[in-house]
């Protein structure tokens, strides 16, 4: 087998394990590759380390790191203490045995817990894959750094931390009618021992890393430039260096499908991009609608072309409280934008929806609300 060949046995085997949990493990397969750290938010039960932990176990003679922040870890508790035989010679060298600067997979659960003590520590290693401490200088092997949080940061000085995670996923309760597939996916997890079925080896894993870096992105450049600046201008930040990485993304996204080529699908990875939760409609309205004009469908990545059917009464609720929300007084120049953006995202996801007078009323409604802002324009 290839090395993609052996990464998709494991990505499809977490799926069949995590039950409606596809776009979760995909995103960390695109990471993987990409060689990019993903952050996944959501609130306890919703199995994110549960899957990090199975995509750990699945790489083949790796040491994998997990820890739990709270506001008191220390960084001796993160990257190891100081070697206390080295120490009583006048030497601070630090014990890495079993440590984050010699893991290959690094899982770090309420990252924002993370405190003054080692922010920096843990910013330089995330950015730089670089371990600093007095003279000693470690280059981390870390192949990727996952973290996790129930919330995201509410401390601008936390805020640099997220902006380290180039990939952002939601994670969430699965649907109602999926939980009695949850439940037996489940126990049949539980019987299974580590190291059981598909496995990939770091060896792989580099290879694909490497490969991804020569995939041909020529063909797309242009049409990506293009959304780098719809996006700025809709209020959503995407600095150069970010800009930069994020072609990485893109070239995994073709390299797990089988290609060298990335087409025009293969950018349903910027849907993750988001810094707020109030981003994630704008992202998805304006890449969905770009995305569904990709007429090559060679080897189209599955998620590119998963778009949920939208729920009528939902949009007509969202609908309503967005011309509620444009009546209050004192609103910035960039809520209004909110406003704006959150409005053409439900008008194309209105095309969705699949009874035709539900349609028709709700357009309605759209259009009476886009009178109703310019009018006050």
């Amino acid at each position: 087998m290839t090395s993609i060949q052996k990464l998709n046995a494991v990505l499809a085997e977490l799926k069949s394990a995590f039950v409606g949990k596809d776009e979760i493990i995909d995103l960390l397969g695109i990471s993987l590759v990409a060689k990019e750290n993903a952050f996944l938010l959501g609130p306890p039960g919703t199995a994110k380390s549960a899957i990090v932990r199975a995509l750990s176990d699945k790489i083949e003679g790796g040491n994998n790191f997990e820890y739990l922040l709270t506001r008191f870890t220390e960084p001796n508790e993160i990257f190891g203490p100081f070697d206390i035989r080295k120490l009583k010679e006048g030497e601070l060298v630090t014990n890495i045995q079993g440590m984050m600067p010699e893991a290959s997979m690094v899982f770090l659960d309420e990252i924002f817990n993370a405190n003054s003590a080692i922010l920096n520590s843990l910013l330089m290693a995330l950015n730089e894959k670089i371990f600093r401490r007095g003279k000693e200088t470690y280059k981390l092997p870390a192949l990727m750094f996952v973290g996790a949080s129930n919330v995201l940061p509410e401390d601008e000085a936390l805020n640099a931390l997220l902006d380290r995670f180039l990939v952002r996923i939601q994670c969430d309760y699965v649907e109602p009618d999926l939980l009695h597939e949850v439940l037996l996916a489940g126990r049949e997890l539980e019987k299974r021992e580590k190291g059981q079925g598909s496995l990939i080896s770091i060896e792989d894993a580099k290879i694909l890393q490497t490969e991804c870096k020569g995939v041909d992105l020529s063909g797309i450049r242009e049409q990506y430039v293009n959304i780098v600046h719809n996006l700025r201008n809709t209020g959503i930040k995407v600095s150069d260096r970010r800009a930069v990485k994020l072609q990485n993304l893109i070239a995994a996204s073709a390299l797990v499908c089988g290609r060298d080529k990335a087409v025009t699908s293969d950018m349903w990875v910027l849907k993750y991009i988001w810094d707020t939760e109030e981003q994630v409609e704008v992202l998805e309205g304006i890449i969905n609608a770009i995305i569904e004009k990709d007429e090559s469908h060679d080897r189209t990545h599955p998620q590119a072309m998963f778009n949920k059917v939208p729920n009528a009464e939902e949009v007509l609720k969202d609908i309503n409280e967005l011309s509620k929300k444009w009546g209050e007084e004192n609103l910035s120049y960039d809520e209004r934008n909110i406003i704006k953006d959150k409005l053409r995202y439900l008008q194309s996801r209105c095309d969705w929806i699949k009874n035709g007078e539900k349609k028709q009323y709700i357009h309605e409604e759209i259009e009476a609300l886009w009178q109703k802002i310019l009018q006050t324009v």
